[in-house]
């Protein structure tokens, strides 16, 4: 191997890793920083401002499914940002008789969309630490996420969940979350 073309895989490998670098770090941060923090969730209503209605999916009276429920949501700037909006009504603490099928103190820390529409939703650990594990329980928690995002957003084809910053094989080990899953109604009654 001449030295200039051991210089040209060293300037391939350089711009291969810079190209990694930023498509699974920098760009997450580019799309959408972190949640801003809040001392508590913030209730289902919402405040005074423009709203949208939104399709928001709790767990069913007989615990086998997802019902969706109409809810004014804040509106967001773009699709990203509408999307951060949703997921934090989604998350928003419910009263009886609706139960989320997210675990409680779970928030979300970031959420980009990329220009295909696939949406990363970047959770806190709770997301996996509080849930309580059963192949349909995680079932419930994935499809909530998903289909509150491809449901109320047709930009959005396809929804990837992350736990702090990181891609997980799974929540709670049955679902499969390697790849951005697709809109699935099949478990809302």
């Amino acid at each position: 191997m001449t030295l200039r073309s051991a210089l040209a895989v060293s300037a391939v490998a350089a711009v291969a890793a810079a190209l990694t670098w930023l498509f699974f770090v920098g760009l997450p941060r580019w799309y959408g920083g972190p949640a801003k923090a809040a001392a508590a969730p913030a209730p289902v209503q919402v405040p005074a401002g423009r709203k949208i209605k939104a399709r928001l999916f709790y767990v069913a009276a007989d615990g086998s499914n997802l019902t969706s429920v109409e809810r004014d949501v804040a509106y967001g700037e773009g699709t990203a940002g509408q999307a951060k909006e949703i997921i934090n009504a989604q998350l928003a603490p419910v009263t009886e008789p609706l139960l989320s099928a997210v675990p409680p103190g779970t928030t979300l820390r970031a959420l980009f969309v990329t220009a295909n529409g696939e949406a990363y939703v970047d959770f806190t650990r709770e997301i996996t630490a509080a849930h309580p594990g059963g192949s349909l329980d995680e079932l419930l928690t994935v499809y909530t996420i998903v289909n509150a995002l491809t449901v109320n957003l047709p930009a959005v084809s396809g929804v990837q969940v992350l736990v702090n910053g990181k891609e997980v094989d799974t929540l709670a080990g049955h679902v499969d979350l390697r790849r951005p899953l697709a809109k699935n109604l099949a478990w809302v009654q």
